[in-house]
């Protein structure tokens, strides 16, 4: 099992995820987020702790198909969509570009 993340990974993850909804591209919903794994475009996967397994499977299938990272967020969907600023939930998003976020050199390392 992956170790637990303390409260300022977490934290920092979700600044780091503001940062790119402001300055990226990003696909918030499972459909396109596999739409955009299909074609190639994304670069980091993330998806919510309480997403289904099925869901959560193919999306991890096609991610390893496509050379892409996923990050399984600590935080359920509701929490994710928070983190992004969103007034509604979010199951799983793709990162397309990173824009001012040091995001994506943080979850390749």
């Amino acid at each position: 099992m992956a170790p637990k993340k303390n409260k300022s990974e977490a934290q920092s993850i979700g600044s780091k995820l503001a940062l790119v909804v402001k300055s990226g591209k990003i696909c918030l919903g499972y459909r396109s987020t596999l739409k955009s794994l299909r074609s190639g475009k994304a670069k980091l996967v993330l998806i919510a702790s309480n997403t289904p397994p099925l869901r959560k499977s193919e999306i991890e299938y096609l991610a390893m198909l496509s050379k892409v990272a996923v990050h399984h967020y600590s935080g359920s969907n509701i929490e994710l969509g928070t983190a992004l600023g969103k007034l509604f939930r979010c199951s799983t998003m793709a990162i397309l570009d990173a824009g001012d976020s040091d995001i994506l050199s943080e979850q390749t390392a």
